[in-house]
């Protein structure tokens, strides 16, 4: 079975050695996982995103528990109150809201990956002491793939598929492709993942809304 956005974001954020999320990931993890699931719905033709508005178009279950609640939410939605007049329930607003349930969305998702077979849970120690849990990959095959394809749309001129499209522009925006590309690298095809990321509406939109959030944390977070 095809793996979603959410399953495959959260296997590009682990940390190949250690089964733990990425130093890289952290920050992002939530709001990455909000447009990796709003994204997902799109590619299912379920909503569609405008500049100002995101709305379903098809409110039927997907069949995916992760899925469904938040398509009953958005389609059960009244729009902004009295007090909030000004600020459009668009992808923005939606990307805020659902990342505060970014930590539960990624634990779901690894049980998940767990039950596929996919990677496999360990109970260990941070510093000897913490309890944590780490979630190594069992082959790593599924997340060589991932990343084969994404490095195959951003060294190739064709026209990507719009789930590829999708997937490299949340992790343009959310600053996760230093986990895929080496910094030269990485420079080098700044170009073509920006000209990929902006090939569909829908990456445009969700990229967007999660670079201007992180802009506005870095704003809001003092200096050390």
């Amino acid at each position: 079975m095809p793996l979603t956005m959410p399953e495959e974001l959260v296997l590009l954020m682990l940390d190949d050695s250690t089964g733990r999320l990425n130093d890289t990931a952290g920050p992002a993890s939530g709001y990455a996982m909000a447009g990796a699931v709003l994204a997902e719905l799109a590619l299912r033709g379920r909503i569609a995103t405008g500049p100002d508005r995101l709305s379903v178009t098809d409110p039927s279950p997907t069949g995916d528990a992760l899925l469904d609640p938040v398509l009953a939410r958005i389609a059960g939605d009244p729009g902004p109150s009295a007090e909030e007049a000004d600020i459009p329930h668009g992808s923005r607003w939606w990307i805020e809201t659902l990342a505060t349930e970014g930590d539960a969305f990624r634990e779901a998702v690894l049980a998940r990956l767990v039950g596929h077979g996919i990677l496999r849970e360990e109970e260990g120690r941070f510093l000897w002491v913490f309890p944590e849990r780490r979630y190594p990959a069992i082959s790593g095959r599924e997340e060589r793939e991932v990343k084969a394809r994404l490095m195959a749309v951003i060294f190739e001129e064709e026209a990507p598929e719009p789930r590829d499209a999708l997937l490299i522009g949340l992790c343009r925006a959310a600053g996760l492709l230093p986990l895929i590309l080496a910094p030269g690298t990485l420079e080098a095809a700044e170009p073509r993942i920006e000209a990929v990321a902006n090939t569909e509406e829908l990456s445009r939109s969700l990229g967007d809304a999660v670079r201007d959030i992180f802009v506005e944390m870095a704003r809001y977070t003092p200096i050390m």
